[in-house]
């Protein structure tokens, strides 16, 4: 019951016709946050060392350990050629009054060298992704210690052109399989689950929930996976886009839990194409069966891996995998607006 890649001839859509972009988490992916502090122009470059220690010690940045103290002014021609961020204004106790002399009447900062006090903004948080980085250093310098493969993947190249022309492959096989569906009556959606080492299809799966309310494309493709196993709770062979490939050997070249020596779980060192957003049942199946990486072609409107949720990237949760979305976009959309084609 081996399942054959279906590649779809005379298809207007190639490799070069999509993208893969990451499912960032909310942390990675939402705006920079913004809290206000007062800042001083250094009237006196000498004075520099001592006004970043002795404003350290009277007014620490908690929290805030990737802003940089001093930054070059930004006006041009300016006869104070750099900055120092003095403190938050939530630090200061009557801050509409405040100024040089007000903030250091106390011991500890002699504000020898510095100029008048002026408010400015600065990120609450590090920035975790360049982009993040370069709205966040447009307010005041910050640190920033990058992930050089998300910024990679948020510019569309981080998969070369064999590993795209295999994704292609496998969303291709996951649209005959909704389109098979389709044909049957049933929900457009189709699955495929592939080893990521060697690339072997291991199981495909469509919509069945003519059969069973549970039966989503995302459910049979994972019970799919456990019958390959030797597991598995349901039958589908009625439905010949449904089936997987028995285990070449006895022995399964997935990677052992090193620290247990348990065998892999599941769906463990496998991917995932689907071609719509999966809901959070759906989701949390994948979470639970130890899906390696997940991709799909267009998002819904109750999706739990990008659109309404990001379960794949909770902390809290026992695993958590990457997503990507936007493979074979177009030919995946065409399944939803068929849909509706049907329903009118």
């Amino acid at each position: 019951m081996e399942p054959q890649v279906k590649r779809l001839k005379g298809s207007l859509y190639d490799s070069d016709s999509w993208t893969a972009l990451p499912v960032l988490s909310d942390d990675q992916s939402q705006d920079i946050q913004l809290v206000q502090a007062y800042a001083a122009p250094i009237v006196n470059k000498r004075e520099t060392s001592r006004l970043v220690r002795e404003l350290n010690l009277r007014y620490p940045l908690a929290g805030l350990q990737h802003i940089k103290r001093v930054r070059a002014c930004k006006e041009k021609g300016s006869p104070h050629p750099l900055e120092v961020l003095v403190c938050l204004v939530s630090q200061v106790p009557d801050s509409k009054d405040a100024t040089t002399d007000s903030l250091f009447s106390s011991e500890g900062v002699r504000p020898d060298g510095l100029g008048e006090l002026f408010v400015v903004q600065v990120p609450s948080r590090p920035p975790l992704t360049r982009p993040q980085f370069e709205l966040a250093s447009k307010h005041w310098p910050t640190s920033f210690h990058e992930d050089k493969q998300v910024t990679v993947a948020l510019k569309g190249e981080l998969f070369s052109s064999a590993q795209k022309a295999n994704m292609h492959g496998h969303m291709m096989s996951a649209v005959a399989a909704a389109r098979a569906a389709q044909e049957l009556g049933m929900e457009a959606v189709g699955a495929v689950v592939v080893d990521s080492a060697t690339q072997r299809v291991v199981a495909v799966g469509h919509d069945c929930r003519r059969d069973h309310p549970l039966h989503h494309a995302v459910m049979v493709c994972i019970d799919l996976v456990a019958r390959s196993q030797g597991g598995g709770c349901y039958s589908f062979d009625k439905y010949p886009e449904c089936r997987f490939t028995a285990p070449e050997s006895s022995h399964d070249d997935r990677v052992c839990d090193s620290n247990t020596g348990s065998q892999p779980y599941i769906c463990t060192g496998y991917d995932l194409y689907v071609t719509r957003e999966p809901c959070i049942m759906c989701a949390m199946a994948l979470v639970h069966s130890r899906i390696g990486c997940l991709f799909y072609g267009t998002s819904s409107a109750d999706g739990a891996l990008g659109t309404k949720f990001k379960i794949h990237s909770l902390k809290d949760l026992n695993h958590r995998f990457e997503v990507y979305r936007g493979v074979l976009r177009s030919q995946c959309e065409d399944l939803n607006r068929n849909r509706k084609d049907l329903e009118n």
